[in-house]
């Protein structure tokens, strides 16, 4: 049984998206968010300027030269080219790659008091506790979609380090930084700069697809796409798994409008991932009923089956 979701948004969400719409208000926005963040992760510990300077030092240019496609250029989608994240130029740039993992560090630390810098590691590993439990036999071959710098990409691997496993990406700037990382984790991961939408991969050729934090950056036309793209690679009998935000969370039906005026300026695509009917979603695309888990006070994870 599904319930039904409501795809207008409300009149909180139209007077912040007013707000957001002038662009000098939405320019304010973003910069206080980012100071915001960046005030954060010093206070908690997590050394966002000294971590990012380390990044900056190295030469990349033959890193980059290493897995980015030539034939992506001309083909980056639209929603993909918007400035995102208090970027002006989104994941396609250096900035977003090098601070992606302080970031992540510094966003998921409010999510578990406890667990302070530790609570990006711990969101995702409540997300592979539940992937052990509800799926089995254990996969083999796992392909991570929107795999960006590899945070999510290496936990797979320490979770299931019998499978051989794929990161794919859109940016690569991204997956150099990620290609980087191998070399520290001591990993033989292949990383592929493609859209999630259209792979490049045969058909059944995974029996696991992981999408970890993605959704909720996508409009929902893509979305769709890449649940019918993520169906046709996968193996009968495959999953595909999804951990992203809850909509449906007592923390966001809570907060504070200034909160999501700051969260929705660095979000461009929030209502629309918000007001998704996932369960739908993924039987249009193909797959059975999914199972919907929460495994943190504001994250789901979502599993979805191929007929086997």
């Amino acid at each position: 049984m599904t319930t039904t979701i409501n795809n207008a948004p409300d009149l909180a969400s139209r007077f912040i998206n007013g707000i957001l719409a002038i662009k000098p208000l939405a320019n304010l926005a973003k910069h206080q968010a980012r100071q915001m963040m960046i005030k954060r992760a010093e206070k908690i510990g997590v050394p966002w300027t000294q971590e990012v300077e380390k990044l900056q030092q190295r030469d990349w240019v033959k890193d980059l030269s290493k897995v980015e496609n030539p034939q992506i250029q001309i083909n980056y989608p639209e929603y993909y080219l918007r400035p995102f994240h208090a970027y002006e130029h989104g994941n396609l740039g250096w900035p977003a790659a090098f601070e992606l993992e302080v970031a992540a560090r510094t966003v998921h630390a409010s999510i578990w008091t406890e667990a302070g810098s530790q609570g990006d590691t711990k969101l995702r590993q409540s997300y592979h506790n539940i992937l052990k439990e509800k799926i089995d036999p254990q996969p083999q071959n796992i392909l991570d979609l929107g795999c960006a710098v590899g945070l999510s990409t290496f936990a797979l691997q320490a979770t299931y380090p019998q499978a051989k496993i794929t990161g794919l990406d859109l940016s690569p700037y991204f997956l150099a930084v990620a290609n980087y990382r191998n070399q520290e984790h001591q990993t033989q991961i292949n990383w592929v700069h493609a859209q999630a939408e259209s792979t490049g991969f045969t058909d059944a050729t995974f029996d696991l697809v992981s999408i970890c934090l993605m959704c909720h950056e996508l409009p929902q036309s893509a979305t769709h796409r890449i649940f019918a793209e993520a169906r046709r690679i996968l193996s009968p009998g495959g999953h595909l798994a999804i951990m992203d935000m809850n909509p449906k969370a007592e923390n966001y039906k809570k907060m504070p409008p200034y909160i999501l005026t700051l969260l929705k300026s660095t979000e461009p695509y929030l209502d629309e991932y918000f007001s998704l009917d996932i369960e739908q979603a993924l039987i249009k695309a193909g797959f059975n009923a999914p199972t919907i888990t929460s495994n943190s006070p504001r994250h789901r994870t979502v599993i979805a089956q191929v007929s086997g």
